[in-house]
């Protein structure tokens, strides 16, 4: 990768500032005492932080001209895993560690800030700067802040993700469907228990239960556009107490991913309508609740078109990668349902961070966080 210049200082304090947040990670919605850290850092530069509730903080910095505002986001929230490995900065909470990025994202957002506070009058619009909670969880922290109003004076959001399987050196996005939606379900499937050695006697859900896990499938390959992409998974099954009674009950429980709003309403529909039919078949009764998360992610082609450009102008045309989209999920997906903007990954796959996200060794490697600091101040300078 092109040699970028970030001040040295700003290096410095961000890898330190990310040690610290990983040696005391906090879990989604409960992120106090990295809310204060924040907070302190934030008057300490003398960025005027917005009325908004805890343990999410909002700054806002005033541009140059002002006709403009964007908001530039970092998630804060730790995950519930033991961390494993022998670094020297592991996490120091029995239970919780950074194993998705969350601390290098603040890290880099805080830097950012530092920049803008001293050398704001390069930037023309105003900047919004959101270190949002609860970005792991359902209800998600970025529709509780935009619920809140966070968005009401912004004109487009750009936000990162220190991205492990992407290459090192490699920074990219998608103009149009990134990330997917995150809906989980339980199907409870009603039959008639009785002894194992009698089943004509009874409704086996069991029995019912594994025609609907079959049919399932046949929604991906036979109800869904070829061009679109989804997925359905029955990642657990809920049913009988012993080997020779047939029970009453069977309960799956999964996730569907899907890149886009028709793909995820086509999903759910069909679901609904095969498991019902096929458990009437069987004179069972079947139910199919949907437990709604994030919506996919979506960027929009002239805010990604934007950050392409200047990807290409910063760091130099061999840098930029268009990538495929994931079928991971993010709460970013809520600002650009409201708001223009686009989501961005900064590749950092290698040696130093070769466990996937949510890894109990996960790890991030410190070397790309100048280029995530000088991405975010580049747009910041040429957003117009």
């Amino acid at each position: 990768m092109q040699n970028i210049y970030v001040d040295e200082h700003l290096i410095k304090q961000a890898i330190e500032d990310r040690r610290f947040f990983h040696q005391h990670p906090e879990l989604s919605g409960e992120e106090f005492e990295t809310c204060a850290f924040i907070r302190n850092r934030l008057e300490a530069l003398k960025i005027e932080i917005l009325d908004f509730e805890p343990p999410s903080v909002i700054g806002f910095i005033k541009g140059t001209k002002g006709n403009k505002t964007i908001a530039l986001r970092a998630d804060i929230d730790a995950l519930p895993i033991t961390e494993e490995g022998d670094k020297p900065y592991l996490s120091k909470n029995p239970g919780v560690a950074h194993m998705c990025g969350h601390d290098g994202h603040t890290a880099t957002l805080l830097a950012v800030a530092e920049w803008l506070s001293i050398k704001g009058n390069e930037v023309e619009p105003n900047i919004v700067l959101i270190f949002q909670s609860a970005e792991e969880i359902t209800p998600s922290g970025a529709d509780r802040l935009i619920k809140q109003g966070v968005l009401e004076n912004v004109d487009a959001i750009f936000g990162i993700h220190l991205w492990q399987g992407m290459e090192k050196g490699k920074i990219g996005l998608t103009h149009g469907p990134m990330m997917a939606s995150i809906d989980d379900f339980e199907i409870m499937i009603q039959g008639s228990g009785g002894h194992g050695s009698m089943p004509h006697e009874t409704v086996d859900p069991i029995y019912v239960a594994t025609h609907v896990i079959q049919s399932l499938q046949s929604i991906i390959s036979r109800k869904l556009n070829p061009i679109d992409s989804g997925v359905i998974s029955v990642g657990k099954i809920e049913a009988g107490t012993t080997y020779n009674i047939i029970p009453d009950t069977a309960k799956l429980i999964g996730t569907i991913r899907a890149l886009t709003p028709e793909a995820v309403a086509t999903l759910q529909n069909k679901m609904v309508q095969l498991t019902e039919g096929i458990c009437k078949a069987f004179d069972a009764k079947g139910q199919v609740d949907f437990i709604i998360g994030t919506p996919p992610l979506v960027n929009h082609a002239k805010e990604s078109h934007f950050v392409e450009s200047v990807i290409r102008q910063s760091f130099g045309d061999d840098v930029f990668e268009l990538v495929d989209p994931v079928m991971g999920g993010e709460d970013f997906s809520y600002y650009l349902q409201n708001k223009p903007g686009a989501f961005i990954f900064v590749g950092m796959g290698g040696e130093k961070s070769m466990y996937p996200h949510h890894h109990p060794k996960f790890d991030i490697d410190e070397e790309v966080i100048p280029d995530a600091i000088k991405l975010f101040i580049e747009i910041a300078k040429k957003y117009q």
